[in-house]
């Protein structure tokens, strides 16, 4: 019996390390698939539809955005604020107050507006003028600064 036991034992042995062989081969699917993949071979290269409201829509944006890099031609303007220092005072005489607004005259362009503003600063930094405001948000007021004779 001990012979037949040990033979057994034996033969447990082999058929275990058999099974341990085989569980590290690679097994299909289990630890790899095989790839299908279709690959077509055409002949003629097969490009997208391109229908006419595409090409219009395309078009059109081209043209906006043509229209934001236009080129602006910039001119030299001599701008003295002593000058505008003159006409806001000659605005201001005989009026007891003038809304701030009212002093400027955006048809001449940006340019001529921050020079009035300097030359508004000037002249409150001079004392000739006076700049009130009632609260905040309200609107701002000029008048000619009061100069005793």
């Amino acid at each position: 019996p001990r012979a037949e036991l040990v033979r057994r034992l034996l033969e447990y042995e082999q058929m275990k390390l058999a099974s341990q062989r085989l569980a590290e081969l690679p097994q299909y699917g289990r630890d790899f698939l095989r790839a299908q993949v279709y690959v077509e071979q055409a002949l003629v290269p097969r490009f997208p539809d391109v229908h006419v409201l595409d090409l219009q829509s395309a078009w059109r944006d081209i043209l906006k955005r043509a229209n934001l890099v236009q080129h602006h031609k910039i001119s030299r303007e001599e701008l003295s604020v002593r000058e505008h220092m003159s006409i806001v005072l000659r605005k201001l005489q005989g009026q007891r107050f003038v809304e701030f607004g009212d002093l400027f005259d955006p048809s001449r362009g940006s340019q001529v507006l921050v020079v009035t503003f300097i030359a508004m600063l000037e002249l409150a930094k001079e004392t000739l003028i006076e700049l009130t405001q009632a609260e905040a948000f309200a609107p701002i007021y000029v008048r000619l600064a009061y100069t005793p004779n």
